[in-house]
């Protein structure tokens, strides 16, 4: 794929990524307002942009063996954790954004835990071990085989993870 086409499908697939996210959230909001079928209409419009980020991904990027693929994310999750967080956090605390120094220090701190995953998850790929995961919904934190009464990132009660099935 030519340079520019390339740019175009990224800034395409990040839009659409984007969109999906937002009109999830949109679609949790009208719920708590009690506005059902608003909400579902979200969703409906949020898995169209789902598809569609989906075919821009596929464009890019292939979708190799899982054991490819963690390798992969292993060393995404470092480059995240170990120098882009770094700098937003860094520029965040310059500019005195107090609420986003928070949010960039849990979320590196949660990125490091995801390569930590990735890295044990290879060797159970081996060993074919299962495990339960439970998402902290406030900060992203993952407690792998067992809930924490609180979330050691943030300190949310265990009340805020959810089981990922």
């Amino acid at each position: 794929m030519k340079d520019k086409t390339a740019t175009n499908v990224h800034t395409a697939f990040v839009g659409e990524a984007k969109a999906y996210q937002r009109l999830l959230m949109f679609a949790e909001k009208a719920e708590r307002e009690e506005l059902p079928q608003i909400a579902h209409l979200f969703r409906a419009v949020a898995s169209a942009e789902s598809v569609h980020s989906r075919r821009h991904f596929a464009m890019l990027e292939s979708v190799a063996d899982t054991q490819t693929n963690l390798e992969q994310a292993f060393q995404s999750e470092r480059a995240v954790n170990g120098v882009h967080y770094p700098e937003m956090l860094r520029e965040a605390e310059e500019d005195n954004e107090e609420t986003a120094v928070l949010v960039f220090s849990q979320v590196r701190d949660v990125e490091a835990e995801h390569a930590e995953l990735y890295k044990k998850a290879l060797n159970h790929l081996i060993a074919q071990r299962s495990t339960d995961y439970y998402v902290c919904t406030v900060c992203g934190h993952i407690a792998d085989g067992q809930l924490p009464k609180t979330c050691p990132i943030c300190g949310a009660p265990n009340s805020k993870f959810e089981k990922v099935s």
